[in-house]
């Protein structure tokens, strides 16, 4: 088995690393699993390659808060989707479909190709969810992080902003009134080529209109921020999807307002960064002028 010790305690702990043993171990015999190889990739969980009898080749997750992401999948079961084939979701532990070769929407170095790709995937994510008790919705997302912000009385600037993009999103979400179940992270890293196109990996989980599912992606597109490459990327999405041009900026506006306050959640954020909001709000009014 190859697994990077270090590395692990270094992102997580001791403990954490006492918990991947135990959960190689135990998961080894009670899902016939083997060939275990660390995906050297570090979040909040830890993923390692294996080999099912039952399933063929598969990723085992271990972490914590996988409870909605379980959920997806079975809802799921599929359809643009990674299968979920065994679960121990009180110990924060998946076994998962690898998808295969893997090979992730970013390495595609065609902007053309990635944002066609991309709108394929979109229109075979979205399904109504059998359970919607399960979910949050996008709503409650910028709901909650702006209320978090109200207590920061130390990024009175950025809190504005997010006062503001909370209600473009209430707009936005009495003019999109489909429910459905999205992705909730849809962007480069998280959609991966299998043998019959691109899948995704890695659901949040939550509850809204399909447009929600697309400004995690436009920013983490290369070069958003230079305008005219912002601006054909929104023409073309605007384009294939039939989603007005201003409200795909006003969707960007929302997301990257919600992200940067995240950032200040998590302890990671720096003020300069407003800038790239204040870009963005510029960028979304441009069609207004």
């Amino acid at each position: 088995m190859n697994m990077d010790r270090d590395k692990i305690i270094k992102y997580f702990g001791v403990a954490f690393y006492d918990k991947v043993l135990t959960a190689i171990n135990k998961y080894a015999k009670q899902w016939n699993l083997s060939d275990f190889e660390q995906i050297d990739y570090y979040s909040i969980n830890c993923l390692f390659t294996c080999v099912s009898i039952k399933y063929g080749a598969c990723v085992l997750k271990i972490g914590t808060r996988l409870e909605t992401e379980y959920h997806m999948l079975k809802d799921f079961n599929g359809s643009g989707l990674c299968k979920v084939y065994e679960s121990d979701i009180d110990n924060g532990i998946l076994l998962i479909e690898r998808i295969m070769p893997g090979t992730q929407l970013r390495d595609e170095p065609n902007q053309n190709i990635r944002l066609n790709e991309f709108c394929l995937l979109y229109h075979k994510l979205h399904k109504s969810p059998p359970g919607v008790a399960k979910y949050l919705t996008y709503l409650d997302w910028v709901s909650n992080i702006t209320a978090y912000m109200k207590t920061r009385s130390d990024y009175i600037a950025l809190c504005d902003k997010m006062i503001k993009a909370e209600e473009i999103c209430r707009r936005l979400w009495g003019k999109y009134t489909d429910r459905l179940l999205l992705h909730g992270d849809l962007h480069h890293d998280n959609i991966l080529l299998g043998n019959d196109g691109y899948y995704a990996i890695d659901p949040k989980g939550v509850v809204g209109d399909a447009v929600f599912d697309i400004p995690r992606f436009i920013l983490n597109e290369e070069g958003w921020d230079r305008e005219d490459n912002f601006n054909y990327i929104v023409e073309t999405i605007s384009a294939k999807l039939n989603i007005p041009e201003q409200d795909i900026r006003a969707l960007f506006y929302v997301e990257l307002c919600m992200a940067h306050c995240w950032g200040v959640e998590d302890g990671d954020y720096d003020e300069e960064d407003l800038s790239k909001v204040l870009l963005a709000e510029r960028m979304m009014k441009e069609l207004c002028r």
